[in-house]
């Protein structure tokens, strides 16, 4: 069966999930994630933030890395697993949206964060270490899923008051 003549194309979005209902299941509930899972996953986001903080030309890779943890705190703050103790969460979202749009308006530039921008990230990274070391597994994995979903919902169109969405990035 074809479609319509005048119906427009949808727009296929390769979905990527990093943990399945599988994984979060067999995740320990009492037991924070593997330390050599937490020391990578940190590891990452640190290796990414520095890259944007002093690399030539940061990659929008670790925007996105950096993009995640925050929404990934966000998620863990939202479900009552974590609170905002510097308060500065939605101060890094503002700053990595705002990198992100300067990134797209001005081609050529380097996708950067200024310098509060820089300190919100950071704080927040480093909650988010904290965090990932205090919670159980499976409550980690969880929120990872959430958070894929929350921003799959994003790119559909589902959107909340405070959500903000970069695409071309």
């Amino acid at each position: 069966m074809s479609r319509p003549r005048n119906s427009p194309k949808r727009r296929q979005t390769l979905v990527f999930r990093t943990y399945t209902l599988l994984d979060e299941l067999q995740a320990s509930a009492t037991e924070p994630l593997p330390v050599e899972k937490r020391d990578y996953q940190i590891g990452r986001m640190k290796k990414a933030l520095e890259s944007i903080e002093r690399a030539p030309k940061p990659a929008i890779a670790d925007w996105r890395m950096l993009s995640d943890a925050v929404n990934i705190v966000e998620t863990l703050i939202e479900g009552g697993v974590a609170e905002d103790g510097t308060g500065l969460l939605h101060d890094a979202m503002a700053a990595l949206a705002h990198a992100g749009r300067r990134s797209l308006e001005t081609p050529g530039t380097p996708i950067r964060l200024d310098g509060p921008g820089l300190l919100a990230v950071r704080a927040v990274l480093e909650s988010y270490e904290e965090i990932l070391a205090a919670i159980p597994a499976r409550v980690a994995i969880a929120a990872h899923r959430r958070t894929e979903r929350r921003i799959q919902e994003i790119h559909s169109g589902k959107r909340r008051p405070h959500d903000v969405e970069i695409l071309a990035l």
